[in-house]
């Protein structure tokens, strides 16, 4: 059963994830925002983390960087819901900028459950892919 670290500072969006996620046999642990997520990370390995962008206490791509960096080979979807008030200026393209700090994927939200299903079977395979070709070069 796939581990799953879900990191968000919305209960209701964690909640969604996390009964969506156990009904397709994913074991899932919720963390409530970046510094939980990181302490969850310490105890427990992962197959997967769904890292939110923006949460309290971590501003902005922190969160995305230092996941990335505490567990470079776990696939980590980055999702965000931010959007901006005044469409007349250009808006950086935060889930571009997610990619370039190690997310392996990007959700905007809201997203459909199939989306999130889709992208983390992509994640997955890609993980075991990436697996399967270290394991032949030894």
């Amino acid at each position: 059963m796939p581990r799953v670290l879900v990191v968000d500072d919305d209960p209701m969006v964690c909640m969604a994830i996390e009964i969506y996620l156990e009904r397709h046999s994913f074991q899932v642990t919720i963390a409530d925002g970046g510094e939980a997520g990181l302490r969850a990370l310490e105890g427990t390995p992962f197959d997967l983390m769904i890292v939110d962008i923006f949460m309290p206490h971590m501003r902005g791509f922190e969160s995305i960087r230092i996941f990335h960096e505490r567990a470079p080979t776990v696939p980590l979807i980055a999702m965000s819901g931010y959007a901006f008030a005044n469409l007349d200026s250009p808006a950086p393209d935060f889930l571009r900028m997610a990619l370039e700090l190690g997310a392996t994927r990007c959700l905007r939200k809201p997203f459909t459950p199939a989306a999130l299903l889709a992208v983390i079977n992509e994640c997955m395979a890609e993980a075991q892919s990436r697996f399967a070709s270290v394991v032949q070069l030894r």
